[in-house]
């Protein structure tokens, strides 16, 4: 399942993120991995959650940045869930279509059976209409 938060930039998404994962990491049994672009949210998620730097990874499109995703996923058979903070930002989707990559991660969680959260810098009515259904968190 692929679930989306939604706002324009200092809406407050990524404490909905951080509050969404510490409150998950009590009810889950399997692997939490929190990917983002730095590690100023290090201090603030539980040490059990895994939190990746993507800027240290050289990503350059949304391609490798899939890539990138999946080779978590391939290693650890107890992720349960991924978190995304500044989506557009990681995935090097600024200013595109998110829809393909999102199709692509919702393939990738029924295939692999991990839960995407995704925090996304619009506002909900620039988001297209296939996706609104995915919005958990619209600010």
């Amino acid at each position: 399942m692929v679930q989306l938060i939604v706002g324009n930039k200092g809406k407050g998404k990524t404490t909905q993120l951080l509050d969404k994962v510490n409150g998950e990491i009590k009810k889950i049994s399997g692997n939490i991995v929190y990917l983002d672009k730095n590690t100023k949210h290090m201090y603030e998620l539980n040490n059990k959650v895994r939190l990746i730097d993507v800027s240290q990874y050289m990503i350059e499109n949304s391609s490798e940045f899939m890539g990138f995703v999946s080779g978590i996923i391939s290693q650890d058979h107890d992720l349960q869930q991924m978190y995304f903070d500044n989506f557009l930002k990681i995935s090097c989707l600024e200013g595109q279509d998110i829809t393909p990559v999102v199709d692509k991660l919702e393939k990738l969680s029924k295939n692999s059976d991990v839960d995407f959260i995704l925090s996304v810098s619009v506002d909900i009515s620039e988001l297209p209409d296939a996706l609104r259904d995915k919005v958990i968190v619209a600010l």
